[in-house]
């Protein structure tokens, strides 16, 4: 069975488009990074993309997976095998919460308004 001259070139185009398309996906509005400081000299930025949390500090980067939890719309939980991280607590929505439970560490952290592209 042979195939026609034009599927590979074809299938390459297809494939360049899907790249593009997930870099764009990436990059897109979810982008923008959200600056917490916290308890115990802590402070990282975190990007939302998808079902994720894209956390960036000093000490390392982690990606958070959405879990279940929060009371309400504006609470979101994510997680994954080393820390646990609560958004959208206090009064106004801009606290947040980090847990390692492996250490045990418990930090308590607020949103400094600053956005990192």
């Amino acid at each position: 069975m042979s195939l026609p001259p034009t599927f590979l070139p074809r299938c390459g185009l297809l494939l360049a488009a899907a790249a593009l398309l997930s870099a764009c996906a990436a990059t897109g509005t979810g982008s923008v990074a959200t600056r917490y400081r916290c308890e115990h000299g802590i402070d990282f930025s975190v990007r939302f993309v998808d079902d994720s949390a894209l956390i960036e500090s000093s000490r390392a980067s982690d990606v958070l997976f959405r879990d279940a939890g929060g009371q309400g719309a504006s609470q979101t939980v994510y997680s994954n095998t080393r820390m646990r991280a609560e958004f959208g607590l206090g009064s106004g929505g801009r606290e947040a919460v980090l847990r390692y439970p492996l250490l045990p560490l418990v930090a308590r952290c607020v949103r400094d308004g600053k956005e990192v592209p």
